[in-house]
């Protein structure tokens, strides 16, 4: 049912630079995707326009030399760098006698591809299922009848209906499964909260670093390739940073220019880290010469996310192709990071990472002197558990001289959940 192709297939491309700057794609980008899918580029028709044509996308002069471009190349598949519609790729491929393929059908194969665990196949199937169920007639035309035969005459209903009915039978059973996959991730996260663990998620443009810098950080081993989209399943691991104690960081999805709405969509469940996250570590590729049209294009699905609110850390990756570039710490006029300059090939700038991790999630830090008496050994226990001891001493009479670093909101947590006596063995403090 699904448009897929295999790899090693010949295509030939077809780019159209619009005059309206939000209508205009990377030809670069999609040469990169097409080979993240394993298809061989035979040739690439460019041309020019001020809107697309309604019946072809392109004019009908350059839809002829599309077909000229396959019968030249023996090409297998027209892959366009726009998104058509149904009918556009219906006529094409009339004209052509060639599949055709748009821009989302492709990001859409390659998630396909990259998909792993059972949730990731069930949310890029769901994306397919909701892309194909508007192009059903391509292919079908000679099944738009109604059924006939022994017990089925009458009004009946056409190939075509069932078939969308099945369809829209399957994306009600993928969507209640994901809806227990979000329940679960929730219960994960409200636990994560009781316990007062930050997470910080990783965002950024498809092929940022983002993995390698992931890999470099947690020592996850997860898959990392100079390909777009390498990355397809959310991973979670937990990182100690001084002054905070255990954070969460989670590896997500890489982004993409007109990232198509279906998979945002059904990539809903994973994004929910990024928009319930502490902080976002933006990685951007520094040595693309398009990186402040991919800082926007970050900008712009996070905003459709809603996860525009989240603070946001910039990092700057792969400076070891940047001519001079040294790992180092920006900071605004508070003296807050704001980017980070990183190698995570080579781990240059990672102990800086880490030390713009602290000054961002220690904020609000408080520094107490406690002395606690012996009978209470389990607040002792507590504080070590939670990371924040910075030294003890005894005194003579063996009560513990605790001197501990902690986030006020954590204190003020411990002293309404667990402590409320925990105030009265404060002896001095220290407000950062």
């Amino acid at each position: 049912m699904f448009d897929r192709y295999q790899a090693g297939e010949q295509a030939v491309l077809v780019h159209i630079d619009f005059t309206d700057e939000h209508e205009r794609e990377d030809l670069r980008e999609l040469e990169m995707l097409v080979t993240s899918a394993g298809v061989e580029v035979k040739g690439v028709v460019r041309g020019t326009r001020k809107s697309p044509h309604p019946k072809y996308f392109v004019g009908a002069g350059k839809a002829e030399e599309i077909a000229q471009a396959v019968k030249l190349y023996e090409a297998d598949i027209i892959i366009f760098n726009h998104a058509l519609s149904p009918a556009q790729e219906r006529n094409l491929e009339q004209l052509c006698e060639c599949h055709v393929l748009a821009r989302t059908g492709l990001i859409l194969d390659i998630f396909a591809q990259r998909a792993r665990t059972h949730e990731g196949k069930l949310q890029v199937e769901l994306a397919q299922l909701r892309h194909i169920s508007t192009r059903l007639v391509r292919g079908w035309t000679h099944l738009e009848r109604q059924k006939g035969g022994i017990g089925m005459r009458g009004p009946g209903e056409t190939q075509l209906e069932t078939d969308r009915r099945l369809i829209r039978a399957r994306i009600d059973n993928i969507t209640g499964r994901l809806e227990k996959v979000s329940k679960q991730r929730e219960q994960g996260r409200r636990s994560r909260q009781r316990a007062e663990v930050p997470t910080v998620s990783l965002v950024g443009y498809t092929n940022a670093g983002k993995s390698s810098l992931f890999n470099q950080i947690t020592d996850a081993g997860v898959y990392a390739a100079d390909q777009l989209f390498a990355t397809l399943d959310p991973t979670l691991r937990k990182i100690e940073v001084e002054d905070v104690g255990p954070t969460i960081l989670a590896d997500t999805v890489g982004f993409i220019r007109h990232l198509p709405h279906d998979l945002v969509a059904a990539f809903k469940a994973t994004l929910k880290e990024t928009q319930e996250a502490e902080l976002l570590l933006h990685v951007y590729d520094g040595a693309d010469d398009r990186f402040s049209e991919n800082i926007d294009q970050v900008n712009d699905v996070l905003e459709e996310i809603d996860a525009g609110e989240v603070p946001v850390l910039l990092v700057c990756n792969k400076i070891d192709l940047l001519e001079g570039a040294l790992p180092r710490i920006d900071r605004d006029e508070d003296g807050m990071p704001w980017r980070v300059w990183v190698s995570a090939q080579e781990g240059l700038g990672i102990e800086l990472l880490f030390q713009a991790l602290k000054e961002r999630l220690g904020r609000n830090m408080v520094e107490y002197t406690l002395r606690i008496p012996p009978a209470q050994g389990k607040l002792r226990g507590m504080l070590y558990q939670k990371h924040v001891v910075q030294d003890e001493q005894y005194t003579e009479q063996g009560e513990s001289e605790l001197v501990i670093r902690i986030q006020v909101a954590a204190w003020k947590s411990l002293l309404k959940r667990d402590y409320p006596q925990a105030n009265d063995y404060i002896i001095s403090e220290k407000i950062d």
